[in-house]
């Protein structure tokens, strides 16, 4: 602007501009020296160096009348400036950031909490609102809504529409007739689904009281689908007993069934068709898999990248099986006795049973070895807590590659062959390192032969991590027990720890999956800080299956431990981590972050010292679950948590012996809970107020997980509005909340709306 200016005036008060210019110094002597070291340089000049020569060169010839006219159209440029931002203030796409909220009041906007991705940006959310607006009252509107603020997977259906009518003989209603169709086995599968088509009689309950669904011509149902299917890549099958010669295997990599999830297909920015099953995260049904196995190379669920894929291993490649070479069947039974193995000939190569996770391989030739099988597949959780292959990279430590070592070796001259020695060679090579990081590249089972032993160097890390995106499991044949020296520490990420078979706590075997010894070489253990991440202690230390179904999963070890600390001063820290019984000695330290400490029982122990009698070392509790007693010298602090115990004359289910120091704040305690002072609890007592978990088991889908139908001064008892226990980061009930007041604003007039979870 100032150019255009000072163009404008005529030329003979320009020339004169520049004569005047010419007899004064307007460079200070700083800048002269500058601008004669640029102009006489021999070497090219970088982009910066150019920029900066320009602006000396041009300051040096700039007289006192175009100064002043560069003055006037900076201000000249600020004022149109302005006025083009006028207009760009008339649309949210263009708007300044202050304009938004004034935008959002035009039409009506409501603010949320905005947990999810798709709703945590103010503009966005307004300009999606107007987008919506236009679409209002339509029932994909609702159901886009229900997705996107809530993160699950979500359908709304219009009731009236499955209310079954009395036929008038001019009008028939072939589509609302009592009797309901027989045809095909989609009409009682969904039965009781967000995907039913059964007609129903009017229920005239209010929709929007927690249960199931409720038809009435007012009402409209967002069911809602809120446990993920989290997937497992390439991951290692568990063999079970072979049954009639033919190879059977636990897709689980605890030797346990547990039932296969499919992940959710997208539908979309913009959801223009009601949502289909294949559209929300669900458990695997046999009848489900079996009809879209069918559809061949059309599979929604089965193939590379989806849901579910099947391989087996030929001359040392991995070769995936099509779908028309796989059967679905019930294979339930006790090992060495399932249903419908297949026989020599049959022209599958693989039977597969959804709902338990099994897999069966019909036998080979006499003497053949069955190929080794190989599996990708998903299941059910309700958050990524625990190991899984989930976005871990912003946990890493060790970010350096020259520092970090893969596992298995992929050096040329081979560093390591199992564990113990990868363990060991990347402590050795911590002396000249802070921080060293040993990487599992891959989501395969790994056994240990024996116990493994890590020593840390002083004031140095040593990250025992999986890599990102994958989830390995190692099975333990012993204790893994942690040395180190002052100021020494260990970090485990994203792996899922559990005991061997044949690990027993006998005599002096292992004391806990996880040991440290209070000597270190004759002299005191001096560990720092031993941190757990995104990881998995199996509770118990391993599942044994049980029943005559061997569906019903229980601990191996219910009265164990799965870390011991004996060494006084080392802090144990856990970060959205699922742990087993803890035990510290008093001068140790246990912080816990959004994790569940699960004793595998409310009558036993889930924390405690090395005694047995005293109290464990000072505990602190935020978002945490906890099953089992505690026992514990000081709560440091216990916030949004429950502890879900069983108290009795012996010993309370929560004791802390220093009462003067601590503080326990909006969570749920035992019955007759000894502890320091507290703000906005609920203690258990009788018909008053408890927590309602799905399931208390571990390895169950839904585990842990409170029901929609547990009491607000639980579920909404946190001090953000949240639910108490491991899973308040998820923030649950403020997504029900946000979708709730959305509906408000896109319900048509008259209709009410129910929230129905499926999961």
């Amino acid at each position: 602007m100032s150019f255009d200016l000072f163009q404008l005036v005529p030329a003979v008060y320009r020339l004169r501009d520049a004569q005047i210019a010419a007899t004064m110094t307007l460079l200070t002597a700083a800048e002269q020296t500058q601008l004669t070291t640029l102009e006489t340089t021999t070497t090219a000049l970088t982009s910066d160096q150019q920029a900066t020569l320009a602006e000396l060169q041009a300051k040096s010839r700039r007289g006192p009348l175009e100064s002043l006219l560069m003055v006037i159209g900076e201000q000249l440029a600020v004022m149109a400036e302005d006025l083009d931002q006028l207009y760009d203030d008339q649309f949210i796409e263009t708007c300044a950031p202050w304009v938004i909220p004034y935008i959002g009041d035009l039409i009506g906007y409501q603010s949320i909490h905005g947990i999810t991705p798709a709703v945590d940006n103010p503009r966005t959310e307004v300009a999606g609102t107007i987008s919506l607006r236009r679409r209002k009252g339509t029932v994909l509107v609702l159901e886009q809504l229900a997705r996107d603020v809530t993160g699950w997977g979500a359908r709304a259906g219009e009731y009236f529409k499955l209310l079954c009518a009395t036929q008038y003989v001019k009008h028939v209603r072939s589509h609302s007739i009592y009797t309901p169709s027989v045809r095909g086995w989609q009409a009682r599968f969904y039965e009781d689904s967000g995907f039913s088509k059964l007609t129903r009689k009017i229920d005239v309950r209010n929709v929007a009281a927690p249960g199931l669904a409720r038809p009435n011509l007012q009402n409209i149902g967002i069911n809602l689908w809120s446990l993920s299917a989290y997937g497992i890549t390439l991951g290692t099958p568990t063999a079970a007993a072979s049954t009639n010669g033919a190879s059977c295997y636990r897709l689980g990599t605890l030797g346990v069934d547990m039932p296969l999830f499919h992940r959710a297909t997208s539908q979309g920015e913009s959801i223009e068709e009601a949502a289909t099953p294949v559209n929300v995260p669900d458990a695997l049904s046999r009848l489900a898999l079996c009809a879209d196995l069918q559809r061949g190379v059309g599979s929604a669920y089965y193939g590379e990248g989806s849901s579910l894929a099947l391989y087996v291993t030929h001359g040392g490649a991995l070769q995936l099986l099509n779908p028309y070479q796989i059967q679905v069947a019930n294979l339930s039974g006790t090992d060495g006795s399932w249903l419908n193995v297949p026989a020599p000939g049959v022209p599958y190569a693989a039977l597969i049973d959804p709902e338990l996770g099994r897999v069966a391989l019909p036998p080979n030739a006499v003497g053949a070895t069955p190929p080794p099988l190989t599996a990708s597949y998903h299941y059910g959780f309700n958050g990524p807590m625990g190991s899984g292959e989930y976005e871990r990279r912003d946990t890493f430590v060790v970010h350096d590659p020259a520092w970090i070592f893969p596992y298995p070796d992929t050096d040329s001259t081979p560093r390591y062959h199992d564990l113990q020695a990868a363990l060991t060679f990347v402590a050795s090579q911590l002396g000249t390192q802070g921080s060293a990081a040993l990487e599992i590249t891959s989501s395969v089972t790994l056994a240990a032969s024996g116990p493994l032993n890590v020593d840390i160097p002083a004031n140095c890390t040593l990250e025992l991590r999986a890599q990102n995106l994958f989830r390995p499991t190692l099975l333990l044949n012993g204790e893994l027990s942690v040395t180190g020296d002052t100021g020494s520490t260990l970090i485990l990420n994203g792996i899922l720890i559990a005991a061997a078979s044949a690990m027993v706590p006998a005599g002096g075997g292992p004391v806990a999956l996880i040991h440290v010894p209070r000597e270190r070489s004759g002299n005191d253990n001096l560990l720092g800080t031993l941190s757990l991440i995104h990881t998995t202690l199996v509770p118990g230390w391993t599942l044994a299956p049980s029943g005559p179904t061997d569906t019903a999963i229980q601990p191996m070890q219910t009265n164990q431990p799965t870390i011991v600390t004996e060494a006084a001063g080392t802090g144990v820290i856990g970060s959205l981590s699922i742990l087993g019984p803890i035990n510290a000695v008093v001068t140790a330290s246990v912080s816990l972050t959004n994790c569940i400490l699960d004793g595998t029982d409310r009558t036993l122990s889930a924390y405690g010292a090395t005694s047995g009698t005293r109290g464990g070392a000072p505990l602190t509790l935020i978002g945490c679950t906890v099953v089992g007693k505690v026992h514990t010298a000081v709560l440091r602090l216990v916030s949004n948590s429950i502890v879900w115990a069983v108290s009795d004359a012996a010993s309370p289910g929560l004791v802390a012996d220093r009462l003067q120091t601590g503080c326990v704040r909006f969570s749920f305690l035992p019955y007759k809970a000894v502890t320091p002072r507290r703000f906005e609890c609920v203690e258990q007592a009788l018909a008053s107020a408890a927590p309602v978990f799905s399931t208390t088991h571990y390895g169950q889908p839904a585990y842990l997980k409170l029901w929609a139908c547990t009491v607000n001064s639980i579920r909404r008892g946190a001090d953000d509005g949240g639910e108490m226990g491991a899973f308040h980061f998820l923030l649950a009930p403020l997504r029900e909340t946000d979708l709730i007041r959305r509906l408000q604003e896109y319900l048509p007039l008259s209709l009410n709306a129910g929230l129905i979870y499926n999961s």
